[in-house]
C-alpha cells in the first residue's frame, strides 16, 4: 500500500483516460451517465457507475480495461474497496435490503452482520473489512470483520458510526454527535478513538487512509465541499479544477481517487497524484448521511 511510483498501467491511465488538468485525471466508465471512483490499489481502481437506465453497477479498472462488477441477481451493486484480488462493497436485493459482499475474482460471498437489517462494506485491507450495519431500530454502527468474527465499532457517546477506510490497525470514518446534524471524522487505532475535524469546517468526513495520510472532505462556511489530505500535522486542499464540490475517498501512496461534482451537479470519478513537495494548504485553517450513493 506504499507505492510512490506509478506503474506503466497507471501512466497509461494518466495519458488516456478522460480529461487531465495538471495532476488531475477525470475517470468516466464508458457510456456511463455518472462515475464514482472509490479505491485505488496499485494499478487497479474500483467504484460505481450509473447507466442510462439510472441503475448503479460496480466496476474495476486496471489501467487498460473497464470491467462491470455486478453481484449475481442484485438490482444494484456498489463496489467500494479493493486489496490485491479481493473486492468489497454492497448490493441491493429484490426486497430493497442491502448486503455487503466479498468478491475474489471468482466467487461472490454475501457479508451480513449477525442480526442486522442492512450491511454495507466499504473497505478491505488484507483479511480485514470495515463498513456499517443497521439494527432493527434503525441505529447505525461501524463494523470490523476479519473473516472469522464481527466486531461493532461505536465511537463513544455519539449517535452513529460509519467505518469507511482501513490500513493495518488504523480505521477512519464518520460519526454524528447526538442532537447535531454535523458529521465528524475519526481515527481509531484499535485502542484509542480520535476525533478529526478540519479547522473551521462545519462538517468533516474522513474516508481513506494509507500510512500516515488520511483523505476526505470538509464543508466550509461558504456551503462548499472541499477535499483534503491530512498527514497528522498539515492539511492540504484537494479541489478538482472548476468543480462545484470534491470528495476524495481512497488513497494509495501518492494517488488519490474519488468523485467531483461539476457545475450541473453531475458526478465524475477522478484520479489525483499528490505533488512533492505539496504547496497547497488549507487557506486560513489553523449532514451526516449514509453513504448509499444512488439517485432515483
Amino acid at each position: 500500500m506504499k507505492r510512490l511510483i506509478l506503474t506503466a498501467a497507471a501512466l497509461m491511465l494518466l495519458l488516456a483516460i478522460g480529461s487531465t488538468q495538471a495532476n488531475w485525471v477525470t475517470l468516466e466508465f464508458p457510456g456511463a451517465t455518472e462515475t464514482v471512483a472509490c479505491r485505488v490499489d496499485g494499478s487497479n481502481i474500483v467504484g460505481q457507475y450509473r447507466n442510462a437506465s439510472a441503475n448503479w453497477h460496480g466496476f474495476l479498472y486496471d489501467g487498460a480495461t473497464w470491467s462491470t462488477l455486478d453481484f449475481p441477481g442484485a438490482t444494484e451493486t456498489f463496489t467500494w474497496g479493493i486489496s490485491a484480488d479481493n473486492v468489497v462493497g454492497y448490493y441491493e436485493d429484490g426486497s430493497r435490503n442491502w448486503h455487503g459482499f466479498l468478491y475474489d475474482g471468482v466467487t461472490w460471498s454475501t457479508l451480513d452482520f449477525p442480526g442486522a437489517t442492512d450491511t454495507l462494506a466499504y473497505a478491505i485491507n488484507g483479511n480485514k473489512i470495515v463498513g456499517e450495519y443497521w439494527d432493527a431500530s434503525g441505529n447505525g454502527y461501524g463494523f470490523l470483520y476479519d473473516g472469522a468474527g464481527w466486531t461493532t465499532l461505536d465511537f463513544p457517546g455519539v449517535g452513529g458510526t460509519l467505518a469507511i477506510g482501513i490500513d493495518g490497525d488504523n480505521i477512519v470514518g464518520v460519526h454524528l454527535l447526538y442532537g447535531l446534524a454535523s458529521s465528524h471524522g475519526f481515527l481509531y487505532d484499535g485502542a484509542t478513538w480520535t476525533r478529526i475535524d478540519a479547522p473551521g469546517a462545519n462538517d468533516t468526513r474522513t474516508m481513506g487512509i494509507d500510512g500516515g495520510n488520511i483523505v476526505g472532505s470538509y464543508y466550509d462556511a461558504s456551503d462548499t465541499w472541499h477535499g483534503f489530505v491530512y498527514d497528522g500535522a498539515t492539511w492540504r486542499t484537494l479541489d478538482f479544477p472548476g468543480a462545484w464540490a470534491t470528495f476524495p475517498i481512497g488513497i494509495d501512496g501518492d494517488r488519490v481517487v474519488g468523485r467531483y461534482d461539476d457545475a450541473s451537479r453531475d458526478w465524475h470519478g477522478f484520479l489525483y497524484r499528490i505533488p512533492e513537495p505539496s504547496t497547497v494548504l488549507l487557506p486560513g485553517l489553523g449532514g451526516f448521511a449514509v453513504l448509499r450513493w444512488r439517485r432515483r
